[in-house]
This record gives structure tokens, sequence and C-alpha cells, in this order.
């Protein structure tokens, strides 16, 4: 970093704004270009938009402990939870845009709550700037080990003959688990019961313990019951068979075609970040999402490592807005 540099630039700027000068984008982008070299050069705060504890929670204090190593600064995690997200996903649109705020989330904020709740603070597509997906993991149709269901077949079967009684737990109206059920009705011409809860935990306790009939779940936090025996997976929500359970057929290899859902996590910065700096963070996560130690644990547990483009990133949540916004639109979900 060139602190001398750097203080020259800042100093010409207080000047001309002292003088009543015209400040020039030469200028601007002198004092721009000399902060993005100087990057990182104080705290970095991450941004997640949920509780500790939960998946992405955990991700992103596992990335930031892997770029403060590599990048000489502290990568401090802090949690803004509240209204689907989208509370810090606001937060970090109104902050400035000088890579020092990082927004690590799951896809709620960037492509589903901006549909289910009114007056959100922020435009999803325009206001930050996408840097890549780190992980995705398909959602997979899982239902109690006393459930008669042994296949899709037969837990179509089942809604056929009970339209809107068989229970589909989530954590919650909106979350992908939820939409994921939404689609299984829509693409399969069926309908069931949605169960919505206060959080995946409580959740998947009622469906270990029978309470209710299925659920769609992210596969890297049921995996460990069905490899248990206390959950059964009927079906993948992707587009091939998983690894980690390579006996458990699609969605689509099963006669439900198109109900595919990746639930992934990504980071992204507030709207105008530095060419400069938006690359040392893209060149930071994907070190971090790739280093050996983090990338073999992370495969174990279900997750697949994506780490693309930021253009990539941007195309991808592009279609994904739409879709769940006809979903949600059609469907006529709402958050509450």
């Amino acid at each position: 970093m060139n602190l001398s540099k750097f203080s020259q630039a800042i100093s010409s700027l207080r000047r001309a704004c002292t003088r009543n000068m015209r400040i020039t984008p030469a200028l601007v982008m002198s004092v721009l270009a000399v902060s993005a070299h100087a990057w990182p050069d104080k705290t970095v705060s991450v941004v997640v938009p949920f509780p500790p504890g939960g998946s992405t929670d955990s991700i992103a204090r596992t990335i930031s402990q892997h770029m403060q190593t590599r990048l000489g600064q502290s990568f401090v995690v802090d949690n803004k939870a509240g209204a689907t997200g989208t509370i810090g996903a606001a937060f970090v649109k109104r902050a400035p845009a000088d890579g020092y705020t990082v927004f690590v989330s799951s896809l709620g904020p960037f492509v589903i709550a901006p549909h289910l709740i009114k007056g959100v603070q922020y435009d999803a597509l325009k206001d930050l700037d996408p840097i890549t997906i780190m992980v995705q993991a398909p959602n997979v149709l899982v239902v109690p080990a006393a459930s008669p269901d042994r296949s899709v077949a037969d837990m179509l079967a089942r809604l056929r003959k009970n339209p809107g009684k068989l229970s589909f737990a989530s954590s919650g109206n909106g979350s992908s688990d939820h939409l994921s059920a939404e689609l299984f009705w829509q693409q399969s011409g069926t309908e069931g019961l949605h169960i919505p809860y206060k959080g995946g935990g409580p959740a998947i306790n009622d469906l270990l313990g029978g309470q209710v009939d299925a659920a769609f779940v992210n596969l890297n936090v049921i995996l460990q019951h069905i490899r248990s025996g206390k959950v059964r997976a009927l079906g993948l929500a992707s587009e091939t068979r998983s690894p980690l359970l390579p006996d458990v057929a699609t969605l689509q290899e099963q006669g439900v075609k198109g109900a595919e859902v990746q639930s992934w996590q990504a980071v992204a910065v507030p709207k105008g970040v530095p060419p400069e700096v938006k690359a040392k963070i893209h060149a930071a996560v994907i070190a971090a999402i790739n280093e050996p130690s983090i990338k073999e644990r992370w495969l174990s547990q279900g997750l697949e490592i994506v780490g693309n483009t930021p253009e990539q990133f941007a195309r991808f949540q592009a279609a994904e807005y739409a879709r769940w916004k006809q979903l949600i639109e059609s469907r006529k979900i709402t958050a509450d």
C-alpha cells in the first residue's frame, strides 16, 4: 500500500473542496484508484442477513477467516437479521461503496424476498454488485422413516387421492423449501398442505417425529438424517443425482419435470465498488472456497463448489429472480 500517494490524492481533493474549485472526474478517479490499490487497510465488515448458527453464517465465517489470513486484515461477520434477510440487504445497499462492506447471503434476499415483502428498501438487481456464487445444494424431498411412501410415485398417488391434506413442513413462508413444495405441486398437478415453521430446526424436528408428512430440505442440512435412516429421501430437486446419494433418483427421473431447486450462498457488495477492489474480493473468495480442507469438508456435507464470475452470477440472478417472481405471483404466495 502506498500511503504517501493516497495522502496526496486526498489532500488534493480536500483543497479542491476548500477552495470551491471544480472537482474533476479525473481527481475523483485518482483517489479511488489509489484507495483500491491499498484495499484492505482496515477491518472489512461481512454482513450476514440471518442470525448466527445457520448455514449462511457458518459459510461466511469460514471464508472470512481464510480471507483474513490471505489479505492481512480483519474480516468480521456482522449478523443483521430480520424480514427474511431484507434488513441486512438494505443495510449493505446504504453502505459506502469502498469494499469495506461485503454481503454474504443465501438466495432469499437476492431473488425471493423482494417479491414477498412490500416496501423492500433495495433493488436486488440494481443496488448490489455481484461477486460470485460460492456454493449450491439441491433440495431433496424427504419423508419420515415410518412413511408409507417409498418413491415420488407413491407420494403423488397419495396427493391425488387426498388433495390438500398431506402436510409439507418448511422453515417459513417464502423459504426455498416452501417454494420447492409449491413448484412440485404446480409441476405435478397436485396440491399439499403447507405448514410453515419459524426456522428449519423446528420443521426438521417435527419431520423426524412424524408430525408432518414430508418436506423439501437442503441436502446439506438433512444429509446426516438420511444416512442415519431417520428420514427417507424420495427424490432430488436437481438435474443430476448427487454422488453423496447415488441411489436417490431426481424428481425429473421420476416424472416431475421443471421442479429443480438449488439453494445457494453468494457474495455481493454495494453498487459502485471500484473494479480493482471487486476483483480482489472475488479472487480472495475463490481462493477460500477452493482451499483443499474447506472444499473437502463442504463437499462431504452436500455443498457443491460453484465460484463463478460476477457476470455469470448476474445472469443467473436475473433468471432466478424472474422464475421465482412468476411462481410467487401465479401461486399467490405471501410472506404472511
